[in-house]
């Protein structure tokens, strides 16, 4: 064999190996902590743990997420200051957590009673102008929002059936202060706050009668049903916004292509954790009968004059800023278009 031939060859096995045997993945350029609003063991949490590793290998080892769940570095609350203050690099949490820094917050964190489908709502967020809303109210913080998380509707589960408007009256629930709050207190509720970690025992003692937390399967991991076994579904009530959201210098000093791959990502996981609510949540639905819990689903007409109630809330709530009341308006725009409201 002639020595080209075989110099060839030996080029031709170098480059088969180069392209079969994958490159060792960079050393980190870029190191985040990032908080979550949920617990470890919650399946939110974990499904954030799958996403900062996909990030790692997608980025080829550039960005290196650590995960943290609630309360791990700072209180959900001081979350947005930990970001502004490079304390923690970026975060997973709801904007409504944020409203005593801006009533605004709580606009487009979580309007009460609008919504019914997850669909709806991050169509509004990404077709409606939401995520640049969004944007702007962090921006005084510093703060860079790389997209919406919605996780699915919220239940009410309750020691008695809530079919309808005037099933509320007299009812003790626990729900946040805020816009729910206001609305439930208008329609004749008796309102509680309570932080979460006295629900279940609030419950299970009788100083309220219902309660407000997440979707079914949430609700009965924690063992809600047990005691209120009547839960509304499909919800109506109640579906917050979520958000990924980095420190603006930390964003500002990404790559092109990197900061698309953390968008596209967080499109990809926000429908990953809807479907997988969904599942979770029909799947407690099936098993209610058999676990004595029962689900309650509200007519056309009742949710209807529920929204009318609440409308009258969201008017009160358009005088706190100029933000907020055009937060407000263009939900109410996208809900005109829904057929929602009129």
């Amino acid at each position: 064999m002639k020595r080209s031939t075989i110099l060839v060859a030996l080029l031709a096995v170098v480059f088969l190996v180069l392209t079969v045997i994958p490159a060792p993945a960079a050393d980190p350029q870029f190191k985040w902590k990032a908080q979550t609003l949920w617990g470890a063991q919650e399946t939110p949490h974990k499904m954030f743990e799958q996403l900062a590793q996909s990030l790692k290998v997608m980025t080829g080892g550039r960005l290196e997420i650590t995960p943290f769940p609630a309360g791990s570095i700072v209180t959900v609350a001081d979350s947005l200051d930990a970001v502004r203050n490079n304390v923690m690099q970026a975060m997973w949490m709801g904007p409504i957590y944020f409203s005593g820094k801006n009533p605004a917050f709580a606009a487009i964190g979580e309007l009460s009673m609008a919504w019914e489908d997850p669909g709806e709502l991050d169509a509004f967020m990404y077709k409606g102008g939401g995520m640049e809303l969004l944007r702007d109210l962090y921006k005084p913080f510093g703060v860079y929002s790389a997209g919406s998380i919605i996780y699915g509707m919220e239940s009410y589960p309750s020691k008695k059936p809530l079919r309808k408007v005037e099933d509320f009256k007299g009812l003790k629930i626990r729900v946040p202060q805020g816009m729910e709050a206001e609305i439930l207190t208008r329609i004749g509720a008796s309102v509680i706050v309570l932080p979460g970690t006295e629900v279940y025992s609030a419950l299970d003692k009788g100083v309220i009668d219902a309660t407000n937390w997440g979707t079914p399967s949430m609700n009965d991991k924690l063992g809600y049903h047990k005691i209120a076994p009547y839960f509304t579904y499909p919800g109506w009530h109640s579906m917050p916004v979520g958000d990924f959201s980095v420190r603006e210098a930390e964003w500002d000093k990404l790559p092109a292509d990197m900061k698309l791959m953390i968008e596209t990502s967080i499109r990809r996981f926000n429908w990953d954790l809807i479907q997988q609510t969904l599942i979770e949540d029909l799947e407690v639905v099936r098993q209610a009968k058999s676990k004595g819990a029962t689900p309650i689903a509200w007519s056309s007409e009742e949710k209807y004059k529920m929204r009318v109630e609440s409308r009258k809330v969201w008017e009160d709530w358009k005088k706190k800023n100029p933000q907020t009341r055009k937060i407000i308006e263009a939900q109410e725009a996208f809900l005109r278009l829904l057929g929602r409201i009129e």
